[in-house]
């Protein structure tokens, strides 16, 4: 899976959760204070990701730190992505 295609899942599945349009997202867009997330929308995030982009989540596993920029939420899509193809 290459990182602009899940930068790019990212983006839809932002739109989708904040009910707007999401485009033109950088590494360094910080979800909680540049999008405004908080934990319910980061949670309805990472259910559209599991269906966007065909991982599985465990909310028991998850660290807040995964979840600070678009750059550490993609590298944690992409490190789930990796253990559900058994890459990781």
């Amino acid at each position: 899976m290459e990182r602009d295609s899940v930068i790019s899942a990212v983006e839809k599945s932002l739109s989708e959760v904040l009910e707007r349009p999401v485009t033109g997202l950088t590494e360094e867009v910080r979800l909680f204070e540049d999008l405004h997330l908080d934990s319910t929308s980061v949670l309805e995030l990472l259910m559209a990701l599991e269906d966007a982009v065909d991982i599985s989540v465990d909310p028991e596993d998850l660290d807040m730190d995964d979840f600070t920029s678009v750059g550490s939420l993609t590298d944690y899509v992409l490190s789930q992505a990796a253990q559900t193809t058994g890459e990781g």
